[in-house]
């Protein structure tokens, strides 16, 4: 018997929210001759470029790759609910993940340019609300496997 409810629709909110980081703007890095726009894939510089010189695409593609995975160790997570052990691990190897997002991309927008500003969008949060849903899952697959060890003594 495996219950698995709320830890798949946690999991699923971790995915989709972490999807989404991993495609939209993330804010503004403004210079003093550029305003650049802020992706998981780099930063790019936005409008037309006035001068001759091209300051071309920075390119943070580390930030892509460990977003888009953990956007898909949370989507296995939800198809091995029959493993508690396996599930709770790619839960715990998610969370680390997305700590390692939200410090990497804090450094790459604030270490980036000497003397811009920073303006981020909402979906900055996007991180921080997977990373509450994956701890919440993991929190809920662990309770339903002391539950069915409770079950299964009683057999």
């Amino acid at each position: 018997m495996v219950i698995q409810r709320w830890q798949s629709v946690l999991l699923l909110v971790a995915v989709v929210m972490m999807g989404l980081f991993s495609f939209l703007s993330l804010g503004q890095v403004q210079t003093a001759d550029y305003s650049y726009n802020f992706t998981a894939l780099g930063l790019c510089p936005e409008g037309e470029l006035t001068s001759a010189e091209n300051p071309g695409c920075i390119s943070t593609w580390y930030l892509f790759a460990v977003s888009l995975l953990s956007a898909l160790l949370s989507l296995i997570a939800i198809f091995t609910f029959r493993q508690f052990r396996l599930q709770k691990r790619l839960c715990m190897i998610t969370m680390l993940l997305l700590v390692c997002v939200i410090c990497v991309c804090a450094l790459v927008a604030y270490n980036s340019f000497d003397g811009s500003d920073v303006s981020w969008s909402s979906m900055i949060c996007a991180p921080f609300v997977a990373l509450i849903a994956v701890i919440m899952a993991y929190q809920r697959i662990k309770a339903d496997h002391r539950l069915l060890r409770a079950a299964d003594t009683l057999r």
